[in-house]
């Protein structure tokens, strides 16, 4: 008996590695992809902006035709917005910031399209109209929730990779630690509005 102890214990020790090790590997996997399906929502959520785009900017055109530069801006900012892409594999703090960048650029130009229309009494009061931003307002706040959930799953792979022993083997596993999606500089800052 005592020559098979020290067999059992190295047989025991060996098994409780391999479970802690499977359960690390398939734990990290699970928050990985559930980080990288919340961005995929992100994403979404911006494309669901995206698409109400083109209606919002024909509506102002209908009333607004000679503010054709805030129009085009719009329509360029929109086109820079849906062609800056992210594989969720590769969600690096400088990709992060270049579709941040894009997106930024949109949210300003439909800043400057909703200015615009406060000017015209008519359009402010068509239906169509103030259903489209009635539903671009909902895909505003859409999109936060999203860029919020992204956020508490980043954060649950983070620390899941980060806490010993398995930092060990996100090492051995090539386990990254992933970006969160962060605010645009300045945007702690309150918007100047003047009337």
């Amino acid at each position: 008996m005592k020559k098979w102890l020290p067999l059992i214990i190295v047989g025991i020790v060996v098994l409780w590695g391999y479970s802690t090790f499977k359960g690390f590997n398939n734990s990290a996997v699970i928050y990985q992809e559930d980080a990288k399906t919340a961005w995929s929502n992100v994403e979404s959520s911006y494309q669901r902006r995206a698409d109400l785009i083109p209606n919002l900017v024909n509506t102002v055109k209908g009333y607004a035709d000679h503010e054709s530069e805030t129009l085009e801006a719009v329509i360029k900012a929109r086109a820079a917005a849906t062609s800056t892409k992210i594989d969720a594999s590769n969600l690096t703090e400088e990709n992060m910031a270049t579709y941040q960048k894009a997106q930024q650029g949109l949210s300003g130009a439909l800043g400057r399209l909703m200015v615009v229309a406060e000017k015209y009494p008519d359009l402010k009061a068509n239906r169509n109209f103030l259903e489209l931003q009635s539903q671009l307002e909902g895909t505003e706040n859409r999109i936060n929730v999203e860029r919020n959930r992204f956020n508490g799953l980043v954060n649950n792979y983070n620390k899941h990779i980060k806490v010993f022993p398995n930092s060990f083997f996100a090492g051995m596993l090539n386990f990254e630690e992933m970006s969160r999606y962060r605010s645009a500089e300045g945007s702690e800052k309150a918007p100047e509005v003047k009337f």
